[in-house]
């Protein structure tokens, strides 16, 4: 479960830089994620191209460094890091539109957590499949603080927003030591001759 959770994390981290950067944002906050039924909470923080991502009850935490093409899992506990490559070929495509998205429509306006937003309701096409989602803007963030399916299979919402993060947050604490993940033994049987 902690593995799933641990990958759920990564995922989300690179998802959000994309995020990130559509919006050119800097802040810190508690992420609350809902999904398949059950609901995840965390904090999150962004900074231009790097974003950190701790969750309650895990032993790591990981930060994406799009500038160094890096993602790293902490440990605190052991005082180690894991190092990956991050693929900006992966990375989903961002901008003022969600992908694949064929039309966006005002349907409100709310308060959430203190910010005025407006409310959209947005349908996209991605791989034949329409999807349907929310989205709430906070007008004084001039950026999405809530989305969620229309069907409510998975809802993301930013809550206690703090405009200001510190650089030390997307760096590697002094004195951890590289991990490294073992090489999966070669299966044997056939030979090539």
């Amino acid at each position: 479960m902690k593995k799933h959770l641990l990958i759920v994390g990564i995922c989300l981290c690179i998802i959000h830089c994309a995020f990130a950067n559509t919006y050119a944002i800097e802040f810190s906050a508690d992420m609350i994620t809902k999904t398949a039924g059950n609901s995840y909470s965390g904090k999150i923080y962004m900074k231009g191209d790097k974003i950190r991502t701790d969750t309650p009850g895990q032993s790591s935490y990981s930060i994406v460094r799009q500038d160094k093409n890096v993602v790293w899992l902490v440990t605190p506990d052991n005082k180690s890091y894991l190092e990956m490559p991050y693929d900006p070929t992966q990375k989903p495509e961002a901008g003022e539109k969600v992908k694949g998205e064929v039309s966006r429509k005002l349907i409100g306006k709310e308060t959430i957590d203190g910010h005025p937003t407006e409310k959209y309701l947005i349908t996209s096409k991605d791989a034949g499949k329409t999807r349907e989602h929310y989205q709430w803007v906070a007008t004084d963030l001039n950026f999405p603080i809530k989305t969620a399916a229309v069907d409510g299979s998975y809802s993301v919402e930013y809550r206690n927003i703090k405009k200001s993060v510190s650089d030390s947050m997307f760096e590697l604490p002094s004195g951890y030591q590289k991990m490294t993940i073992p090489a999966m033994p070669k299966m044997g049987g056939m030979k090539k001759k």
